[in-house]
């Protein structure tokens, strides 16, 4: 850590360290956009308390299952309405992941509380499949 004339300052070393990254993901993210540290004599990355501040909002963007171009976006944009709109088609997707893990867990359960020796003779198995697939008559 070194002192810098607006306050403190890391290498890139350290921010990884930090944060438990490699290297090279800090480096990607600046690649696209998303990390603007300063050089010191135009070679080396310092990074203020700015930059770590969005490393750790990039890393939270990614728990909550971002990609990097919806993160881009939101942070290249002062519109409160198009950080929404970025928001809101990031939940609507995650919105329907959940839906197919909830149908898929509720499969499962239906598999584990079968009676019968094989499910693939259960009537309520064949009944959870065919509500999944749907009418299979021809047309």
């Amino acid at each position: 850590m070194k002192s810098s004339a607006d306050g403190i300052s890391f290498s890139i070393g350290e921010v990884a360290e930090r944060f438990g990254l490699a290297t090279h993901v800090l480096r990607h993210w600046e690649s696209v956009g998303l990390l603007h540290p300063p050089r010191e004599g135009g070679s080396r990355r310092r990074y203020g308390a700015s930059d770590v501040y969005a490393v750790a909002m990039i890393l939270r963007a990614k728990e909550a299952g971002f990609g990097l171009d919806d993160v881009r976006e939101m942070f290249a944009t002062d519109d409160p309405g198009r950080r929404k709109a970025v928001l809101t088609r990031h939940r609507d997707a995650l919105a329907q992941r959940i839906a197919a893990a909830q149908a898929s867990l509720s499969l499962i359960d239906c598999a584990l509380d079968c009676d019968h020796d094989d499910i693939a003779s259960c009537p309520h198995f064949h009944a959870a499949i065919k509500a999944r697939v749907g009418d299979l008559s021809p047309l």
